[in-house]
């Protein structure tokens, strides 16, 4: 039997992609987590290895939506990195749960909105079952962290969605325009200014 050590070693980058005849070998168990509740799929998507994910998921004895100790799948690994096609490849699987809550009653949304991944929040929001307006455990929607860090992208993102509360407040009390202003993000406050007034604008009747 080859130690667990080896296994992370190569989902972690310390072997060659090409080197799949291990990861194919059935004596091989490539579900056993480490002290702190990571696989050997969790450490490949979390540097983004796209070809040992996806010979981990041709297996039948990898749960591909186990998480470590924090909660974290390693979907929330990929969007998280950024790693745009591991995200696709675990989107593709129907027993991945694109919303789950890490320990800080985060999602992968609120990860790839918090680090700016556009490519990655486009993938989520192009799904029914991601909730694109949920808060974490402090209150903040993806809208509110995107704001928060300045990712004009991502918030342009949000905004587009007819189901994300602009002026949502957190459990301090700030919204995203908040957030915005306080960091000094002129882009991002220019751009909720403009969609609000916009709103505005729509909601008034026509003059006859």
């Amino acid at each position: 039997m080859i130690s667990h050590g080896v296994e992370i070693s190569i989902a972690g980058g310390g072997a060659d992609e090409k080197d799949g005849l291990l990861l194919g070998r059935r004596d091989v168990y490539f579900d056993k987590p480490d002290s702190y509740g990571e696989t050997p799929l969790s450490c490949a998507t979390l540097t983004g290895r796209e070809g040992v994910v996806r010979l981990l998921l041709g297996r039948g004895d990898v749960n591909p939506d186990r998480p470590n100790r924090y909660g974290r799948t390693p979907l929330l690994h990929a969007t998280m990195n950024g790693h745009e096609g591991v995200v696709r490849l675990l989107l593709g699987r129907r027993d991945v749960s694109p919303d789950r809550l890490d320990w800080l009653d985060r999602t992968p949304l609120v990860y790839a909105a918090m680090n700016g991944h556009e490519g990655v929040v486009r993938l989520l929001l192009g799904r029914g079952d991601v909730d694109p307006d949920r808060p974490d455990g402090h209150g903040r929607t993806p809208l509110s962290h995107a704001a928060r860090s300045g990712h004009e992208g991502v918030v342009q993102l949000l905004l587009g969605r007819g189901d994300v509360d602009l002026d949502r407040r957190d459990n301090p009390g700030l919204t995203p325009l908040s957030y915005a202003c306080h960091c000094k993000h002129k882009g991002v406050v220019k751009l909720i200014l403009d969609w609000k007034s916009s709103r505005l604008n729509l909601s008034r009747p026509s003059e006859a």
